[in-house]
């Protein structure tokens, strides 16, 4: 696989899309880990509309070497390097009737263990006994993401919308985003193929209108360790999956 092109793409664009990561025996054993697991955990949110699963590697730790095949981790490693770790991850489900949409906005925070004053981190935030804070910037540029599609994804059922050379302009107000120089792209991605984006790239997704499942494994990686005593809530080695 010839990965030139889509490093192009993710530094000139912010995102790219690669098809035929996982196969659909991949796939379905993805999912029958997922479905095997105990759903009653504090990190596992169901609704209607949406059902989570917070810390997903590290709360199926099993599945861990099913998601990071040899394929996937070749593509990492051509891409970004080999100093590159997990440090955080997140399973979605979006069902068939679900009206749950997210609107415009940039990944800004990185989820630790703790809440520590430090100097050029924050705000900070907490959602389920989860910290959260954002940092300086220079970790948001380095930073990517990994989007892995159980789904065929479209534009009826939540594909991701992006704005493409977004992730340039910094800390950029979704409020404040201009409709007469920005375009919008729908990005699109089969069953067992991946979307990489970066953090700062706007992206937003919409209400699903075919009745048809979303489901994505949502994990970020950076190449910076933290100090004075704060830790990722959630850091995996790609080195020893």
């Amino acid at each position: 696989m010839d990965l030139k092109e889509h490093r192009q793409k993710i530094e000139e664009e912010g995102f790219t899309i690669i098809n035929d990561v996982f196969s659909t025996d991949e796939v379905e054993g993805i999912l029958k880990k997922i479905d095997e697991a105990d759903s009653e955990k504090p990190t596992f949110r169901k609704s209607d509309n949406l059902f989570a699963i917070r810390q997903f590697l590290k709360e199926i730790p099993e599945i861990q070497k099913s998601i990071f095949t040899e394929k996937l981790k070749k593509i990492i490693f051509e891409l970004f390097g080999n100093d590159y770790f997990v440090t955080k991850s997140i399973y979605f489900d979006k069902p068939e009737q679900s009206n749950w949409f997210v609107a415009y906005h940039q990944d800004l925070t990185i989820s630790v263990d703790k809440k520590l004053e430090i100097d050029g981190f924050g705000p900070w935030t907490t959602k389920q006994n989860q910290f959260a804070v954002q940092p300086s910037l220079d970790f948001l540029e380095d930073n990517f993401t990994i989007r892995i599609h159980l789904d065929n994804t479209n534009e009826e059922n939540g594909a991701l919308k992006i704005i493409p050379r977004s992730h340039l302009k910094g800390i950029y107000r979704a409020e404040t985003i201009d409709w007469k120089t920005e375009t919008e792209v729908s990005c699109n991605t089969e069953k067992g193929g991946i979307m990489i984006m970066k953090p700062l790239l706007l992206h937003a997704s919409s209400r699903t209108t075919n009745n048809e499942k979303r489901r994505v494994i949502h994990i970020e990686f950076g190449n910076k360790e933290l100090t004075n005593g704060l830790n990722y809530s959630e850091r995996i080695d790609l080195q020893l999956v």
